[in-house]
């Protein structure tokens, strides 16, 4: 009896009809004693909080998935692996459309189990990851938390760079591990492309760039004594105008200790 509720639920996922295949499954789940049929029932579930567009709840089935392949699958690696590696991917939708999704998921990622299985089975994760920890930093409610995952992730970059690069992993190698402004400028203008055309990032392209640019002036401050209006401009890609008041905004917002020369 109560594997027809499984049955019934996986009917009505196949039909389309989401919310009623999450109210079964998750019935199944609370009623049954078949370890693997309930550890399947959770991928259901969190596929079908997915497809419905319900984060909050699908973040809460993600976190059950990570909890049964910890435990369930401890004995067999390779299986760990596989099943992290879809995890991954499948928290790509909450990531990237849920605020409150953002923490717990990143949290999540910067484990040593999830790295590891980035970096040895989908290396291309770099760039989502990459994107959300930069866009994530207005959001932060920790900054000395996002500076710690700003320096992992510039880590992962080197770690990974002879095996995979696109035009966001090479902004972060440009500005930080090269430290070649112009670079970074090139590599920025080939992510802005990248993240318009990605089908996770399109929406954060503007936001990715505008926090990009804070981090290329930064890292500029760090280095020169005085701020050159019309260079640091040329490194950000703007024209002097629109450059000028890009700084100055940024500087009014984020109280940036940076002295101006405006002069040619």
């Amino acid at each position: 009896m109560v594997d027809s509720l499984y049955d019934f639920g996986q009917f009505q996922f196949r039909c389309g009809n989401y919310g009623a295949a999450a109210d079964l499954l998750y019935q199944f789940r609370v009623l049954s004693t078949d370890n693997d049929k309930v550890a399947q029932a959770t991928w259901g579930k969190l596929a079908s909080e997915i497809l419905t567009t319900n984060w909050d709840s699908a973040v809460e089935e993600l976190m059950k998935v990570k909890e049964s392949i910890d435990t369930k699958l401890f004995s067999n690696p390779r299986a760990q692996l596989d099943h992290r590696t879809m995890l991954v991917h499948w928290a790509l939708f909450p990531l990237f459309n849920s605020e409150a999704a953002r923490e717990p998921i990143l949290d999540l990622f910067f484990t040593a189990p999830f790295i590891n299985t980035i970096q040895t089975s989908c290396p291309w994760i770099l760039r989502y990851l990459i994107a959300a920890v930069i866009t994530g930093r207005s959001r932060s409610r920790n900054s000395s938390q996002h500076q710690k995952q700003m320096k992992d992730v510039v880590r992962y970059v080197r770690q990974e760079a002879y095996e995979y690069s696109d035009p966001i992993t090479e902004f972060i190698s440009a500005l930080y591990i090269a430290h070649d402004f112009n670079a970074a400028r090139e590599a920025l203008a080939r992510a802005e492309e990248v993240c318009r055309g990605d089908f996770f990032l399109g929406a954060t392209a503007d936001a990715f760039v505008d926090a990009a640019r804070h981090l290329i002036c930064e890292s500029y401050c760090k280095i020169f004594s005085r701020m050159n209006i019309r260079d640091l401009s040329a490194k950000l890609g703007l024209n002097p105008d629109d450059g000028e008041k890009w700084i100055v905004n940024l500087i009014r917002e984020t109280r940036l200790d940076a002295k101006i020369d405006s002069r040619e």
